[in-house]
């Protein structure tokens, strides 16, 4: 197959517990700047390097759809529906049966990447993958040891394009900081405040209907009361 004829398909994986916009600009930048034939974003049923999702696999994956809905962004449920441990390695060797040819681009931040030494068979990752790593600003990524010299080994060269390779490139690119993560919505929700321009209003509204991560309606439509009482 001809580079130009490639399929390139980036890939986002995460818990997405609940997903918010530094998710979604993100991933919108990198198809952008990569100039990708696809972005999936793809939730995990259950992560192994992560404590387990406060909200269940059907609903994190549904605030996914409901955030993507007239975007370029796709979802893929494979993980969903895969037996867990949700295994990034397990995932991209399914893809990679799926499409032989194509150039997959399995997109991890900065503390991520440093972190994959931890991560079940991650050396077989730039074998089945190419990787890009996003930072919003100075990566700090290590200046020795087993992270420097994977990069180092598998870095893309400014004259090469991501297209030509299949899996075993490594990029960096840099992405618009929104200090935002899904902890933090958590927390606000959690103690009662609001989580708006954090996450699309879709999501927010499904939080609400549902009663995730601590949302009570009652306690909100006393508090809101109040306000009005005292105004």
């Amino acid at each position: 197959m001809s580079t130009h004829n490639r399929k390139t398909i980036g890939i986002l994986g995460g818990t997405f517990d609940p997903i918010h916009f530094g998710h979604l600009r993100a991933a919108i930048e990198i198809y952008e700047h990569l100039n990708l034939d696809e972005i999936r974003l793809i939730p995990c049923r259950f992560p192994p390097h992560k404590t387990t999702p406060m909200a269940d696999a059907h609903h994190r994956l549904t605030m996914i759809r409901k955030a993507v809905q007239g975007t370029k962004l796709q979802v893929d449920e494979c993980e969903i529906e895969r037996e867990p441990p949700s295994y990034s390695v397990d995932t991209l060797m399914a893809l990679r049966r799926t499409y032989p040819e194509a150039s997959l681009c399995m997109i991890v931040g900065a503390d991520t990447f440093i972190g994959l030494p931890q991560w079940h068979q991650w050396e077989k990752l730039i074998q089945l993958t190419n990787i890009v790593v996003t930072h919003r600003g100075d990566p700090a990524l290590p200046k020795k040891g087993i992270i420097k010299n994977f990069l180092e080994k598998h870095a893309l060269a400014t004259h090469e394009s991501i297209r030509s390779f299949t899996a075993g490139r490594i990029i960096q690119q840099r992405i618009t900081q929104l200090d935002i993560s899904s902890t933090q919505i958590r927390n606000i929700i959690h103690t009662k405040l609001s989580p708006h321009f954090l996450l699309p209003s879709k999501v927010w509204e499904y939080i609400q209907t549902q009663g995730l991560y601590g949302y009570n309606k009652n306690f909100v439509a006393h508090t809101h009361q109040e306000e009005i009482t005292r105004r």
